[in-house]
């Protein structure tokens, strides 16, 4: 009785090993990338620096190339984007080192700008929440600063 109850055990044991194993992470596949979306829907320079300064030290704490951050700028949150706006250097910096940063277009038409108004190294999405929406259904941890 006692040698099959450690054959039992064994097995168990065995079979919670290979369990672990199979959820494990592993090394080298595209997926293994963390990503983590930011909003920012506020016309706040504040906002939009803490937002800035989230996006660099998360790059700065995993390593850029192990994180895909997207900001995506809607509503007031917009103006911040517009060529001249008081972040612009920063937005630059931003994208210069991977942080991809996203205009709401539909924002854009309600406010009557088009890209000519806007800063050159932004990229555009059709709707803002809905980018964030589908963005976190794709595993994005979300961010609202």
């Amino acid at each position: 009785m006692a040698k099959r109850m450690q054959t039992m055990m064994r097995a168990l044991l065995g079979g919670a090993l290979m369990v672990g194993a199979l959820s494990l992470p592993t090394t080298g596949m595209a997926d293994d990338k963390a990503k983590m979306v930011i909003q920012v829907s506020d016309n706040d320079s504040g906002k939009w620096n803490l937002a800035l300064n989230n996006a660099k030290n998360v790059q700065k704490d995993m390593g850029k190339d192990n994180v895909d951050i997207e900001i995506v700028a809607y509503g007031p949150g917009i103006n911040m984007l517009k060529g001249e706006s008081e972040v612009a250097n920063r937005v630059n910096e931003a994208v210069d080192s991977g942080v991809k940063v996203m205009a709401c277009e539909n924002t854009m038409r309600n406010q009557k700008l088009d890209k000519a108004d806007m800063n050159v190294k932004v990229g555009y999405v059709p709707s803002g929440v809905v980018e964030i929406m589908q963005r976190q259904q794709k595993g994005y941890t979300y961010l609202r600063p």
